[in-house]
């Protein structure tokens, strides 16, 4: 009789959104559909709406892809009453060894965090609850000892402040930016200690300003901030997943020495996401 073996919590750990991905949430898009329009992207195709057929097989590519490059993703339980829930980079983020339950702005949305808390018992995972504030998982981004906040009509200077009172030793830098652009992370996404994706014009000059001082900033244009090129997924080693239709940010990307991985992932993005709003990292090392 083979012994019983005991139960090893995950332990987290994401000290940047460069290094390699070692386990990571996400969400199968099976009930996905713009119901109550949230962003400026789904405004634009609420009409054509969502092909769920389309979008849960570019969704399994997507998982694939990642089970291809040995990251062990962890798929969050979908539900009819959860149309959001493919994003799951908003319901919560990991900063260092501590996992946030993000605060939600939108209704729709609050049943999910339910899904990720009963995941991350499950996995042994203990969580700060920043439910009661309004921050958003897409709005933060980490790089070391700095953890970047976008301002918004989803995150607000008093949540960082909550935020800020969890993280000893970091120094939060918060970025106001214009709310038609969702979240920080459709604008700003650090790729690698030295460089950094950005849209400019969704920010105030002096908080590109703050950016350009840490980082070497790879500018989109807008036509490809509209099809997300910002919110590509680095998965480490400079190997990076983006969409094939951001010709100019991908060839850009790859002069600077980036492998780039290409999913298409053009239905799921139709509600205003990508695959880093896609993935909820759990380990990186």
């Amino acid at each position: 009789m083979l012994p019983e073996q005991s139960f090893q919590p995950l332990v987290p750990r994401c000290n940047t959104e460069y290094e390699p991905l070692r386990d990571v949430f996400l969400c199968e898009p099976k009930h996905m559909t713009i119901v109550d329009v949230i962003n400026e992207t789904q405004k634009h195709f609420k009409d054509e709406n969502i092909n769920v057929e389309k979008a849960m097989a570019q969704h399994k590519q997507f998982v694939d892809t990642l089970r291809k490059y040995n990251v062990n993703v962890h798929l969050l339980t979908p539900g009819e009453d959860r149309p959001e829930q493919v994003f799951a980079r908003d319901i919560g983020f990991t900063i260092g060894d501590k996992v946030f339950i993000a605060g939600m702005s939108n209704d729709i949305r609050f049943d999910e965090q339910k899904v990720l808390k009963q995941e991350l018992k499950n996995l042994g995972i203990d969580y700060i609850d920043l439910q009661g504030t309004n921050i958003e998982g897409g709005d933060v981004v980490v790089d070391g000892d700095h953890v970047f906040v976008g301002i918004s009509d989803r995150t607000t200077e008093e949540a960082v402040d909550v935020l800020r009172g969890h993280l000893e030793g970091y120094e939060v830098v918060p970025i106001p930016f214009h709310p038609k652009y969702l979240h920080l992370d459709c604008v700003f996404n650090i790729l690698s200690p030295k460089e950094a994706l950005v849209f400019r014009g969704a920010m105030e000059e002096k908080y590109e300003t703050v950016l350009a001082k840490h980082y070497d900033l790879i500018h989109v244009e807008e036509d490809e901030q509209f099809t997300l090129g910002v919110n590509v997924l680095s998965i480490g080693n400079k190997k990076v997943i983006s969409l094939p239709i951001n010709k100019n940010t991908n060839k850009e990307l790859k002069k600077r020495g980036y492998e780039i991985i290409e999913v298409d992932i053009t239905e799921i993005i139709k509600s205003g996401g990508s695959f880093r709003c896609c993935s909820m990292p759990i380990v990186r090392k």
